[in-house]
């Protein structure tokens, strides 16, 4: 009998260690920028200090005997996550997707979320399934087939077939990087110029 080929998920939950850390990094690199864009818009968060925090998730799969303190990284992303009843704008949800899932692979690292790459993967398509419909650009019978959910997807399976076939931990976590801002887009469309 052939072996069934996993979902997307599937796939994420059965990476460990390193690699389910850089898989989860490299789709943040994809939604920090929504965070970024909304900070701008807003005057309210910590963008450096988000993409800091991304920064040093990069550097403890690059390094592996690197260490940060995991615990203040996670206080800092729950200061800087914004709260939706302050704001009316929509930009105020995917920066809270791209916050939860920065806070998801801290604590994938630190051992306490062992599905912490689930989580991110989850938040990813579903940040793009809800800027789809809150936008009118699908709806629910749809969104799956929309170009932008369509390349998400693609995304995702480019990460993941990258990440299984990796050797080492650094060259894995660039050839992710590589990949996660080839088409210079966040995950929702914005452009990362």
């Amino acid at each position: 009998m052939a072996k069934q080929k996993l979902n997307t998920f599937g796939r994420v939950r059965a990476l460990e260690g390193y690699k389910a850390v850089a898989f989860s990094a490299a789709l943040l690199e994809r939604m920090i920028p929504n965070y970024e864009l909304f900070c701008e818009l807003t005057e309210f968060g910590d963008k450096e200090g988000i993409r800091n925090c991304l920064n040093l998730v990069w550097e403890s799969v690059k390094a592996p005997k690197s260490k940060f303190n995991i615990g203040v990284q996670l206080e800092k992303v729950e200061v800087a996550t914004p709260d939706t009843s302050d704001f009316d704008t929509y930009g105020v949800y995917p920066a809270i997707d791209a916050a939860i899932g920065l806070a998801a692979v801290l604590n994938l690292i630190a051992g306490d979320d062992p599905q912490g790459a689930v989580v991110v993967s989850k938040l990813s398509q579903g940040s793009v399934e809800a800027y789809l419909l809150e936008s009118g650009e699908a709806d629910d019978e749809t969104v799956k087939e929309h170009p932008l959910m369509v390349f998400e997807v693609a995304v995702q399976e480019a990460l993941l077939d990258c990440v299984e076939a990796g050797k080492s931990p650094a060259s894995t976590a660039d050839a992710l990087k590589a990949i996660a801002l080839e088409e210079g887009i966040s995950n929702i469309g914005l452009d990362l110029a």
